[in-house]
């Protein structure tokens, strides 16, 4: 049975993601699929300047399947002052075949208006016409209109959060697929983890680089 990058397919079926994340642009090598490269060995880089959010990321996704690990493990202290070469050949010795990769590449604010709601009779009496309430007192009207409440609209500011996924060959040494997705309402970092490689994998399948499911 042929070997596809099995904890994309995996995480499919993860749930209770914590943000909305949608694909906003990709790109696949045409020459060659990440099915065809037949991973048996990746490394998961989550680029980012917080240590433990790097590890959390890199650790949710390598929890998934033996066949990621974690960036932290091979790329460290210890090798951040190696050449690109030096750092290659690590990977090279250890028989990492693909490598899969997570950055922030921006976020993006925008304002919008969430309108107002009116709960109750209609403004205007019995039977919708302001004449309605004509020849009736006090408490007829407040009977009428006391559970009537209006409540007011007001502006909500929504932060976007860009995301750049890329999926890199080892054996041709070239980018082989690179996606960027939206996530907004994003509370928890795991869930969202789970969320953006979702929408990678359906994006995939769309395009051919994974079989259809």
């Amino acid at each position: 049975m042929k070997k596809y990058l099995i904890l994309l397919i995996v995480i499919l079926s993860l749930s209770g993601c914590g943000s909305n994340t949608t694909i906003v642009n990709s790109w696949r090598d045409p020459k060659i699929t990440v099915a065809q490269e037949h991973f048996k060995k990746v490394l998961v880089v989550a680029l980012v300047k917080d240590e433990a959010s790097r590890r959390v990321a890199e650790n949710r996704i390598a929890a998934s399947n033996p066949i990621f690990k974690t960036s932290y493990q091979y790329l460290n202290e210890t090798t951040k002052e190696l050449t690109k070469e030096q750092k290659l050949k690590i990977l090279q010795d250890e028989n990492f075949d693909g490598v899969v990769t997570m950055r922030l590449v921006s976020t993006e604010k925008e304002t919008t208006y969430v309108p107002g709601t009116y709960t109750g009779m209609y403004y205007g009496g019995f039977d919708g016409l302001y004449s309605g309430v004509y020849g009736y007192g006090f408490g007829n009207w407040y009977g009428m209109y006391s559970p009537a409440y209006y409540d007011p609209g007001y502006y909500q500011e929504t932060t976007y959060y860009m995301v750049e996924t890329n999926i890199f060959s080892l054996k041709e040494n070239k980018l082989i697929w690179t996606g960027t997705t939206k996530s907004d309402y994003v509370t928890d970092l795991g869930q969202t983890v789970d969320a953006i490689m979702q929408a990678v994998v359906k994006e995939m399948r769309k395009d051919g680089s994974l079989p259809p499911k």
